[in-house]
């Protein structure tokens, strides 16, 4: 660049036979910038991309040279700190998941269309045996609680969500209130969570519909409480 403002200044003081005109420096120095403005001169110059693609670089090294200084062992103490922070959120990751997104008020467990809880156990059983286990875990729990209601242990009430049907069935089955509430927690980390289900959460929903099909609820006569699991009795508090 010098050398080409150098030689500008040099043609417009000169002709080829011309003696040589002294031009005052302002203008000399406007006429070399009008010169070298033209696009000839800037044909091989770096786009802005690759300019800020340099600087952006630039301040990375002068950002990494600062760390290694603060650091203990210089760059390779550096190195070894960073990864060190890698392993552990790595090791996070896959300990906790994908963070959990809690929803401001959690949907419905059913749609718009009922369902018996036998249409919904059906549904289940087909998604699980393609190993569509979010889908599975889903029309199973669906499955749990239509069944709760078709046993009037819970009211049929549009609206209701996996933590209050576990909630509500918990009191009517004690014994299984934290199984239920696991089951809901399942329910809602594969429907609003974006976590990912799994043959074996799948197969522990199974195992508690079955359960609970065989439970009596516990009812309450004269001041005593009684409860019979009598796997022959498949009837609620309504039958």
């Amino acid at each position: 660049m010098p050398a080409a403002a150098d030689t500008a200044v040099r043609l417009l003081l000169r002709g080829d036979d011309e003696p040589p005109v002294t031009l005052p420096r302002d203008p000399a120095r406007e006429a070399a910038r009008r010169e070298l403005s033209k696009r000839m001169y800037h044909e091989n110059d770096p786009s802005w991309f690759q300019r800020a693609l340099d600087a952006f670089w630039e301040w990375v090294g002068k950002l990494f040279d600062a760390a290694s200084t603060a650091t203990p062992g210089g760059t390779l103490g550096l190195v070894v700190v960073i990864a060190a922070v890698i392993a552990v959120l790595g090791a996070l990751w896959w300990r906790l998941g994908t963070p959990r997104r809690e929803p401001a008020s959690a949907p419905a467990l059913f749609d718009d269309r009922p369902r018996s809880a036998a249409e919904h156990r059906a549904a289940a059983e087909a998604h699980a045996a393609q190993g569509h286990w979010n889908q599975a875990v889903q029309e199973r729990m669906r499955a749990l609680v239509r069944a709760l209601e078709e046993r009037a242990l819970l009211d049929l009430r549009p609206g209701r969500t996996a933590d209050e049907a576990a909630a509500e069935a918990g009191r009517a089955l004690p014994a299984h209130t934290d199984r239920l509430r696991t089951a809901a927690r399942a329910f809602d980390d594969v429907t609003y969570g974006g976590r990912t289900a799994t043959e074996r959460s799948y197969l522990r929903l199974a195992e508690l519909d079955h359960d609970l099909e065989r439970t009596r609820p516990q009812l309450t006569t004269g001041g005593s409480s009684t409860r019979s699991t009598d796997t022959d009795t498949r009837r609620g508090a309504a039958g």
